[in-house]
Formats: structure tokens, C-alpha cells, sequence
């Protein structure tokens, strides 16, 4: 089942396009990676999927059902990095994408947040303060919320960011769960092409005034994937 339709977007803001004839679908299941130099459209493209901004021209079809919103994982800042809430009460703030301002959590969030937490081997930091803790437990914790939102599609932008090796390899390791086990769909966006070359399933390259999308193999045997490989696309 399709989730996702984009057809010859234009991206940019105040007029000025940043990317441009950017087009791919995504399907239920597929683990999409988009990658691309620095100022070439990706965050742009982020908002734009979020429906934060219109693009500039062109078309998005979102088929999510009705009550799934896309989990989005952002990249945090330091200000939220200090947030005073405890683990618990951001994970279930993840049910606000889709309560309509609803001032109360139901039974059954309350124990889908449980079942969230447990997944990502949070649950025994649930009363912590979300400040307290290291920079893998918050993106568990922010993840956990991002599941909140949705069952269906996840959106990680540069879910890995400053963190260590090994957190960042079992980061890895818990999205491909995510998406072979529980089936989810995920978006990823990343400048990790080995990591990128070794999960995804499509590839989504951003480039100034164009863009490459098509499968991991199709990406290795193109021009741009050898070239971006090698640390030598600009």
C-alpha cells in the first residue's frame, strides 16, 4: 500500500527554490533514506512532508489512514535537551499529533505508551527527568514518542547526531527492528552513507536543481551513488 505520492516538487521559501524535480512514492514497509550535501533541500523537504511549508510547485498525496500522523523524531537543540518533563509524560505527549487538543490521555494511550516504552527499553526511566539522562536515552525516549504518533510511518532526521559508536549502532539496529519487525515504514535522513547503503531500501538523493530516487542497488550502480560513496559529490 502506497503512504506517500510526491510528484515534481519545487522547494525553497520566499520564492527561491532550493531543490527542484523531486519525485518518488513511498510504500508500506520500505525504509527510505535521503541524503545530500549540506543548503540542498533535505530539511527543506522535511517541513515540506510535515506540511510545516507548501513547496513551491508540484504535488504530495499523504494516504495515511485517518488517525495516524506521521511519528516525526527531529533534531534536537539544546533547549530541548533541557526539557523539565518527565520520560513518561513526553512519550505520551506523542498522542497530541492525533487527540484534537483532547485535555486527557485514555486508557488505552496510557497503556500504549507502557507498550512503547517497554519496546525501546525505556520503562524503567519513565519518572526520570528527561534532562538527567545521556543523549541515547533521550533519542529512545523521543523515539518512544515519535511511536505515539503514529503506526504507520516514521520520520528521523539525523536520528544519530552526536552520539558515540555504540549508541549510534544500536540506534541502527532498533530503527531496522522497527521497520522488519513491526513494519513500519521509516524516512530517514542522513549524511551516514554506510549506514544509509547498508538499511535503506530506496534512496532519495537531493541535489541542487535536481534529485535521484530509486532503489539501494540502483543508487550503488548510479553515477551520483558512486560519487557521493566516495566522498567526492558536491
Amino acid at each position: 500500500m502506497e503512504l506517500l505520492k510526491c510528484h515534481d516538487l519545487s522547494l525553497g521559501y520566499e520564492g527561491k527554490a532550493v531543490a527542484e524535480h523531486i519525485s518518488f512514492t513511498l510504500s508500506e514497509g520500505e525504509y527510505l533514506c535521503i541524503v545530500g550535501e549540506n543548503g540542498s533541500g533535505k530539511s527543506t523537504l522535511v517541513k515540506t512532508l510535515l506540511k510545516l511549508q507548501p513547496p513551491l510547485s508540484g504535488s504530495i498525496e499523504r494516504l495515511l489512514p485517518k488517525d495516524s500522523a506521521i511519528g516525526y523524531l527531529p533534531q534536537q537543540t539544546p533547549v530541548q535537551k533541557d526539557f523539565p518533563a518527565t520520560v513518561e509524560e513526553i512519550v505520551r505527549s506523542g498522542f497530541l499529533a492525533r487527540s484534537r487538543l483532547r485535555p486527557f490521555y485514555t486508557k488505552e494511550e496510557r497503556a500504549l505508551a507502557e507498550e512503547k516504552m517497554e519496546r525501546l527499553g525505556i520503562t524503567h526511566l519513565k519518572k526520570r527527568c528527561y534532562r538527567e539522562l545521556s543523549g541515547g536515552q533521550q533519542q529512545r525516549v523521543l523515539l518512544a514518542r515519535a511511536l505515539c504518533a503514529t503506526g504507520n510511518l516514521l520520520l528521523l532526521d539525523e536520528p544519530v547526531a552526536g552520539l558515540d559508536p555504540k549508541v549510534t549502532a544500536e540506534m541502527y539496529e532498533l530503527i531496522a527492528a522497527l521497520n522488519r519487525e513491526d513494519g513500519l515504514t521509516v524516512i530517514m535522513v542522513s549524511h551516514d552513507i554506510s549506514a544509509v547503503l547498508e538499511y535503506a531500501t530506496h534512496i532519495l538523493h537531493v541535489l541542487h536543481g535536481s534529485a535521484f530516487f530509486g532503489t539501494t542497488e540502483e543508487y550503488r550502480a548510479s553515477e551520483v551513488g558512486k560519487l557521493f560513496a566516495r566522498g567526492e559529490c558536491a
